[in-house]
């Protein structure tokens, strides 16, 4: 049968790369609709995953950092300290603000870091500097682009002109992207250095960070403990929840668009091979046989094109970001199986609809017509 389904398949060189790139294409659209979703969500945690911290602690019931605002005495700091099992505690700033350059305005998630500070400073530094000195800022180099900065430039960080002492990478997003200032500079805009946002943690070696995040949440009065895992999941949670309504249409609306595609061009194949379906019932095939080479025929257009759409997906995520760093890529294993099956399914229906109307037919009639 793999033969025979495989020889009829090819039969039509024109046709087959029809169907095949029709399917392919479509699920190119599908793949990458997601892609875009995933990349951007991915983005949103990017601070929290580079931090280092093994424990993040909250003001008490803050259990996010987008959409809240976390407060602690920064005696907090010691108290975290002597927590059994805990190796460092960092205290940053955090605050959601806007960088003004050349007139315009870029939406920013600004941290205020102490010098030298072994957890939560810039990671990936494309140029300059690596930690913020006073009256300076490091931004992403994204936004350094768009905007025309370079090191060395004044920009507006938190109402204050600061100089860009660095850039780093892979933090923006379309919508926002993350910025430094000294902790100095930042405590000085809020108005003193008795408070601060979060308190980041690293356990000692052969310590759990659920075990210390539960000792710091017993021991440390007034505060919440996360593993760094609780705190990146609750946070795309809350951008999740806030995003589901657009995402949702937009998934749907890729969805339906690309799967409507793949199941009209499996069934204009399928019909289009009529007169070699004919052939087959003249040599003898009984309509089970015939059945299963037509579904296997379709699920083989679909692997081909499931294929070259991942490559064309995989393609775009390399070279998407190179003309705009803020739209990136990202394609998960578990959206690659749904696709695939949803697709193999639509795949199978439309193609055993037009099989089973052939399969009623006498051989000749099926020649004739074809």
């Amino acid at each position: 049968m793999f033969r025979l389904a495989v020889s009829n398949l090819v039969q039509n060189k024109t046709r087959l790369l029809i169907s095949v790139g029709g399917v392919g294409l479509a699920l190119t659209l599908v793949l990458f609709f997601r892609a875009v979703f995933d990349g951007a969500e991915g983005r949103l945690t990017v601070y929290i995953d580079r931090a280092g911290a093994d424990v993040w602690v909250s003001q008490e019931g803050v259990r996010t950092m987008h959409m809240s605002e976390s407060a602690l005495p920064a005696s907090v700091v010691e108290d975290v300290r002597a927590v059994p099992g805990v190796e460092q505690a960092v205290p940053i700033l955090y605050t959601e603000g806007m960088i003004e350059a050349n007139g315009k305005d870029y939406i920013v998630y600004v941290f205020g870091v102490p010098p030298d500070a072994p957890l939560g400073a810039p990671s990936r530094i494309t140029d300059g500097a690596s930690a913020p000195g006073p009256g300076e800022t490091i931004i992403d180099h994204a936004i350094a682009s768009q905007a025309g900065l370079h090191v060395g430039d004044q920009v507006t960080v938190l109402g204050r002109e600061l100089r860009i002492a660095g850039m780093t990478s892979g933090t923006s997003s379309l919508v926002s992207s993350v910025s430094f200032v000294s902790m100095e500079d930042f405590a000085r805009v809020r108005g003193g250095s008795d408070v601060i946002s979060f308190v980041l943690v690293k356990v000692k070696p052969g310590e759990t960070p659920a075990a210390v995040s539960s000792r710091i949440a017993e021991s440390v009065g007034g505060v919440t403990a996360q593993t760094r895992g609780e705190f990146a999941s609750q946070e795309r949670q809350l951008i999740g929840d806030m995003s589901a309504d657009i995402i949702t249409i937009m998934n749907t609306a890729g969805y339906l668009t690309g799967l409507a595609v793949v199941a009209l061009t499996i069934y204009i194949a399928t019909v289009g091979r009529r007169r070699e379906y004919g052939v087959l019932k003249a040599m003898g095939v009984r309509n089970s046989r015939l059945y299963r080479i037509v579904l296997f025929q379709a699920l083989l257009t679909v692997g081909v094109g499931l294929v070259t759409g991942v490559t064309l997906t995989l393609l775009l995520s390399v070279l998407i970001p190179r003309f705009n760093e803020l739209i990136v890529l990202s394609m998960s294993m578990a959206s690659l199986l749904r696709v695939t099956l949803i697709s193999a399914l639509i795949a199978g229906v439309a193609a055993l609809l037009p099989a089973r109307q052939l399969a009623g037919l006498e051989p000749v009639t099926i020649i004739r017509r074809g």
